[in-house]
């Protein structure tokens, strides 16, 4: 196995520079780039080297690389995608009115300046992806914020790939939010305090006294960010990381951001709505990469398994904690894109066009097949900026309680 070289940052401090420390542009880009590559093209494929390149300096670089390296990291077949279920099928779902309502209310999660219609295209593909994983998996529920997730895979890596993708992340990393109740997340929220208690006793007892709760991390664990991050490419530069994660590096990495921010909280009135107003509005300018790395080193010193020895987390198996190490495994033995496309008989794009089917026409097509052009070619590389903005559904957050 290859190990990452690690990688320097410009003089300047940007991650993305212009020219590396030692005055040659994007050398430390173009090694990096060189080492996924190879990784991509080992066979078995080099897993490791790939989720050491997601969470190293940079993370994955840019949308090209993603919608290669993401369906590694979940262990997803491109060449081989699953059918569509008809347009009635998905509109019968339980849940569709909900989903339409949500994704409808989502508009700044989509590019600035992009036309009405071409936003309308992709809401309806967002629609489709979320119906179609539920659909074949009836023992996922929906929940409110699954779709800012979604919608991030879509405008990376298109409609098709994404449907897959973001099924296989369901299963897995996601599992546990889409229970029946709001158990098993709250479950997964009780991490946060017993790791704050072993790195900061201080603020623990703080936090604690103020009976603040764990509340204003929700929307940051179950969208993994993607709904309180206003940059698009913060968000990809998160998901870079969970996706090559533990599944409950999520809220290790909430840890950092409350550490990151010990002395405003010990700062502030010891009451609880001062409290979750200070930590609910999350910063637009963390320091990334430093985060991350902080999170990381926190997973290592405090893995779950030390945590889960608290008393109010033993009480509760984790479906998403327990099938991690048979997720990691499967992964592991993934053959090259070389190999699977002479399989497949496709690519991802296979079809892709014919997916709508005939019922659009005129000028509505047009627009639909532009649209399939950026969101399958092109990806958020061509979309610059994204805005994150959801109005939280009060019946939803009652459900924690």
């Amino acid at each position: 196995m290859r190990k990452l070289k690690k990688h320097k940052s410009s003089t300047d401090g940007r991650v993305n520079g212009h020219a590396s420390r030692h005055g040659e542009p994007e050398s430390w880009r173009r090694q990096k780039l060189c080492e996924i590559q190879q990784a991509l093209d080992s066979d078995p494929v080099d897993i490791e080297t790939l989720r050491t390149a997601a969470a190293s300096e940079g993370g994955l670089l840019n949308d090209d690389i993603r919608r290669k390296v993401w369906p590694k990291l979940l262990n997803v077949n491109i060449y081989s995608l699953p059918p569509k279920p008809g347009r009635e099928v998905r509109q019968n779902h339980k849940d569709y009115n909900q989903v339409v309502m949500d994704v409808r209310r989502s508009l700044r999660r989509f590019p600035k300046g992009m036309r009405a219609e071409e936003r309308a295209v992709l809401q309806e593909q967002l629609v489709d992806i979320i119906l179609d994983v539920l659909l074949r998996n009836p023992p996922l529920y929906y929940y409110q914020g699954f779709h800012d997730i979604a919608v991030t895979f879509l405008l990376v890596v298109g409609e098709r790939m994404a449907i897959p993708m973001v099924e296989t992340l369901s299963n897995h990393h996601l599992r546990d939010f889409m229970d029946p109740t709001m158990d098993s997340t709250k479950h997964i929220l009780n991490y946060l305090m017993p790791l704050l208690e072993q790195v900061n006793p201080e603020l623990h007892t703080f936090m604690t006294r103020a009976e603040v709760g764990t509340i204003f991390a929700l929307s940051w664990l179950i969208t993994w960010y993607g709904h309180v991050l206003s940059e698009f490419r913060h968000v990809l530069r998160l998901y870079d990381f969970f996706l090559a994660s533990h599944p409950l590096m999520a809220i290790y990495f909430a840890a950092t951001i409350v550490l990151h921010r010990q002395e405003e909280v010990l700062e502030s009135e010891c009451d609880m709505a001062m409290v979750h107003h200070l930590l609910s509005q999350i910063p637009q300018d963390l320091p990334y990469q430093l985060l991350i790395g902080r999170a990381q080193s926190l997973f290592n010193q405090y893995p779950p398994s030390l945590l889960a020895q608290r008393a109010a987390l033993q009480s509760r198996n984790s479906i998403t904690i327990g099938s991690y190490q048979a997720f990691q495994r499967s992964r592991q033995l993934q053959r090259p894109d070389r190999v699977l496309r002479g399989r497949g008989g496709g690519g991802p794009g296979g079809g892709l066009q014919g997916a709508r089917g005939p019922e659009a026409g005129g000028s509505q097509l047009v627009v639909r097949m532009a649209v399939w052009g950026i969101s399958a070619t092109l990806g958020a590389a061509a979309l610059a900026v994204a805005h994150t903005a959801l109005n939280w559904s009060p019946d939803f957050l009652m459900q924690l309680f």
